[in-house]
């Protein structure tokens, strides 16, 4: 099929890549535009812009799709369809109508459950024992489209955010390959009433811990939040992010270190912390932070 590619962060990637392999024709890729980052607060290319250059693919980044000739521009690709995957702009009216068959969204949840910005974040934040992808039928609605795919899978109970967004990606690729080649014979099925919730965006104010909740909660937290924004405490003064933690025996005044292996007490039950950073420096296991750091037990978080 000639289609348009719409993402933008590396969450995209892996399905840019599995589309070119499976022998579709991009017409065009669509991505966020470069901006400022690193110590040089140079403009740096997205990871979808520079992934699409290395495989030789029209790139644009329009900052809006509002405007007349962006959609009249859009619609002259005569695309059959157009696959887009957090790309992170709001699309007319006028652009999902201008392929043939549509825009399919390849969204990370199982939809209606967790319509919105951060689904990943927001499952294993709130417990949830599965997630999985959708691959639904755009529509004007925020994630509200008919569902042509899904398929699920089991939250670990020790996964981050960031190991299921690269499990998730994976999945997504080979979904929307299988979506496409199975386009004719699929029926959209609009989404339930029952059971919408809502990934509301990760606010930084949200990502320090409150040791007096409980474990079960400062843990999902903990790995919820990791590797962005990082949930965070102070440990001896210094902020230090937490980045995977697992539930853990013991009990203590919340936020009380109980041992020398950074086992820390909650309003009921512990955690076991298994890799921080410190600010300045990068992402350590527990053992090699303890090693040049060390934490006594009876350390107030």
């Amino acid at each position: 099929m000639r289609l348009i590619f719409m993402g933008t962060p590396e969450f995209s990637v892996p399905v840019l890549d599995a589309l070119v392999e499976a022998g579709h024709e991009i017409a065009a890729v669509y991505c966020q535009p470069p901006r400022p980052a690193g110590r040089g607060k140079k403009d740096r290319p997205t990871p979808v812009h520079a992934r699409a250059q290395e495989l030789g693919l029209e790139v644009r980044h329009p900052v809006s799709l509002k405007s007349q000739d962006e959609q009249q521009a859009f619609a002259a690709l005569d695309a059959d369809i157009a696959v887009v995957v957090a790309y992170g702009l709001i699309l007319p009216q006028a652009i999902l109508d201008a392929p043939k068959h549509g825009c399919l969204n390849i969204h990370a949840s199982l939809l209606p459950r967790w319509r919105g910005a951060a689904p990943i974040h927001r499952a294993i934040m709130a417990g949830d024992k599965e997630t999985g992808i959708c691959i639904m039928q755009m529509e004007a609605g925020l994630d509200t489209g008919p569902v042509l795919l899904r398929q699920a899978t089991p939250i670990g109970p020790e996964e981050t955010t960031g190991q299921l967004h690269d499990r998730l990606s994976e999945m997504g690729a080979a979904l929307i390959v299988e979506a496409l080649d199975r386009l004719p014979e699929l029926t959209p099925e609009p989404q339930p009433d029952d059971g919408i919730t809502y990934a509301e965006k990760i606010d930084k104010a949200e990502a320090r811990v409150d040791w007096s909740r409980p474990a079960a909660e400062v843990d999902r937290k903990i790995r919820g939040l990791s590797p962005f924004p990082g949930a965070w405490t102070e440990i001896a003064g210094e902020r230090v992010k937490l980045l995977a933690s697992r539930l853990a025996e013991g009990r203590g005044q919340p936020g009380e270190v109980l041992d020398d292996a950074l086992r820390v007490a909650c309003g009921e039950g512990a955690v076991e912390l298994l890799r921080l950073q410190r600010a300045g420096k990068a992402a350590q296991d527990k053992e090699t932070l303890l090693r040049g750091w060390p934490v006594a037990a009876g350390t107030r978080l």
